[in-house]
């Protein structure tokens, strides 16, 4: 066995929100800790409400980052966007950590797994843009969000770029997800690439292309997928993989 293949990382996440926290609110966040966990990695729980100088500590001392989902949006003041009747509150806590973790994660190189909302702080962060309520912006009959968590989970087909990231490993072209979000990309930040669309063109996934870091945003939620589905499966696996690797050579 190796170093590379023995060593186990340490993947910080960000709580989801700063009013969860205070309400020691845990279940779904407790999915992405797990699915972490699931895939080799030790995961580490993030605070919303650290000072900067003690945030900056703790990320100093983590490979890897998974940004969660999360009920708030991002302030649309943060892409230069009036705010849309429908978008939901925001949670200054919590983009200020992702903003903070994404810096650190740049400049180190260090991989970042973003989910849902993580994926919509990614894009804000490196400069894109965000479709604000795909109900009302967005002419379709697909099923995006998931209204107050009643019935079944929606699930959409997904079709992915070629030669992507996440094309390689689900060693196909289309692929069913989960589907729980009314935000979407609209302009991809800088060096970001658009991977995966939904058959009404919404956009699913994004790739950094910027340098060879590993960093990857999913409209849908693998973490609640990862129990049974190899394509989620896959996901975390290779994340973990590169956060591996990254340790090692850092």
């Amino acid at each position: 066995m190796t170093a590379e293949t023995s060593l186990k990382v340490r993947v910080g996440i960000p709580y989801r929100t700063r009013k969860e926290e205070l309400k020691n609110e845990r279940e779904p966040y407790e999915r992405y800790l797990a699915a972490a966990k699931a895939a080799g990695a030790e995961a580490v729980e993030i605070s919303l409400g650290l000072p900067a100088a003690e945030l900056a500590q703790k990320v100093r001392d983590l490979d890897a980052f998974v940004l969660p989902g999360s009920p708030a949006d991002v302030h649309p003041s943060l892409f230069k966007a009036t705010v849309h009747p429908n978008c939901s509150i925001s949670d200054p806590c919590r983009e200020s950590t992702d903003f903070a973790v994404l810096a650190h994660a740049f400049k180190e190189q260090k991989p970042v797994l973003a989910i849902c909302y993580g994926t919509q702080s990614l894009n804000v962060f490196l400069g894109g843009t965000l479709v604000q309520d795909i109900p009302s912006e967005i002419k379709t009959a697909i099923q995006h969000p998931w209204t107050g968590h009643e019935g079944p989970e929606p699930h959409h087909q997904i079709a992915l770029e070629p030669k992507s990231r996440l094309a390689q490993l689900a060693a196909a072209g289309e692929m069913r997800v989960n589907s729980s979000h009314h935000q979407s990309v609209l302009a991809p930040g800088k060096n970001l690439r658009i991977v995966a669309h939904a058959p009404d063109g919404v956009v699913e996934a994004v790739e950094w292309t910027g340098d060879s870091n590993w960093v990857t945003g999913v409209q849908w939620h693998p973490e609640r997928m990862v129990a049974n589905d190899r394509f989620a499966q896959a996901l975390f696996a290779e994340f973990v993989t590169a956060a591996r690797k990254a340790a090692v050579h850092s």
